[in-house]
C-alpha cells in the first residue's frame, strides 16, 4: 500500500526537493503553502503523515499542530516537523503538542524519507497477548487502546508505543537513547529532549496513573507499579 505525505512549506525549492525525493521512495505527496491550507487539506486528504515546516504564512506551524492534534480527524495522524537551528523552543512546543519527531533545516532529503519510514513503521503496536493491567491503568495493544479508571485516554501512536515498552520493560530502568532506539526506530543520540517532552504530554494525559511512569534522574525512565 502507498502512504500519502502532506508536505507543508511555502519555499517552493524545499517542497519540489521534498515532493521528488519522496515520491521517488515510493509515497504519494500532496503539498500545502500555508497554514489554512494545511488544515483544509489534512481534514479532507487525511494523508498517513504530514511534514510540517513551522515558519507559514497564515498559520504558524505549532498552531496547526495544535489545532490537528485537537481534533479527532485528525489527532492521529503522525508530524514530522522541519524546524531552523534557531528554533529550538518551537521545536520543544511542537513535541509537547504531539508532534512524533522534527528534522533541522539543512537536511538531506534521504533524511525526510528515513524519519517518514521509521515513524509509519513504529505505528504498528508491539505484540503482546491481552490487556495489561497495572492499578487502574489498562494498555490494549491489540486494541490500541489505554484507560485509566475507566476513563479512555487519547494518546498520538509515539506516545501509545512509549508507554508499552515502558510497560513491557517494566522495573527496568531504560535511558533515553534505549526508548529512542527502540521507539523512534534510527540513532537518535544527543536529542534526549525529545523522549523528555513526550514523557511529559504522557503523564499528563495518564493523570492519576502518571506516577507509574517514574524518572531516575540522570539515567532515564522506568515503569514501577
Amino acid at each position: 500500500m502507498r502512504h500519502t505525505i502532506l508536505v507543508v512549506d511555502d519555499e517552493p525549492d524545499i517542497v519540489e526537493i521534498i515532493q521528488y525525493n519522496l515520491e521517488k521512495s515510493g509515497f504519494d505527496v500532496i503539498v500545502a503553502a500555508d497554514g489554512p491550507t494545511a488544515l483544509e487539506k489534512a481534514r479532507d486528504e487525511t494523508p498517513d503523515l504530514i511534514v510540517l515546516d513551522l515558519m507559514l504564512p497564515g498559520l504558524e506551524g505549532t498552531d496547526v499542530c495544535r489545532i490537528l492534534k485537537q481534533d479527532e480527524r485528525t489527532r492521529s495522524i503522525p508530524i514530522l516537523m522541519l524546524t531552523a537551528k534557531s528554533e529550538e523552543i518551537d521545536r520543544i512546543i511542537g513535541l509537547e503538542l504531539g508532534a512524533d519527531d522534527y528534522v533541522v533545516k539543512p537536511f538531506s532529503p534521504r533524511e525526510i524519507a528515513l524519519r517518514i519510514r521509521n515513524i509509519l513503521r513504529r505505528r504498528s503496536a508491539p505484540e503482546t497477548t491481552g490487556p495489561a493491567r497495572a492499578g487502574p491503568l489498562v494498555i490494549d495493544v491489540e486494541g490500541h487502546h489505554v484507560s485509566v479508571s475507566g476513563r479512555t485516554v487519547s494518546l498520538t501512536a509515539t506516545e501509545f508505543k512509549l508507554l508499552a515498552i515502558l510497560y513491557q520493560r517494566r522495573g527496568r530502568v531504560q535511558t533515553r537513547e534505549e526508548l529512542l532506539d527502540v521507539v523512534w526506530g534510527y540513532d537518535y543520540m544527543g536529542y534526549g529532549r525529545t523522549v523528555d517532552a513526550h514523557i511529559k504530554r504522557l503523564r499528563e494525559k495518564l493523570g492519576e496513573a502518571s506516577g507509574m511512569v517514574e524518572t531516575v534522574r540522570g539515567v532515564g525512565y522506568r515503569f514501577t507499579r
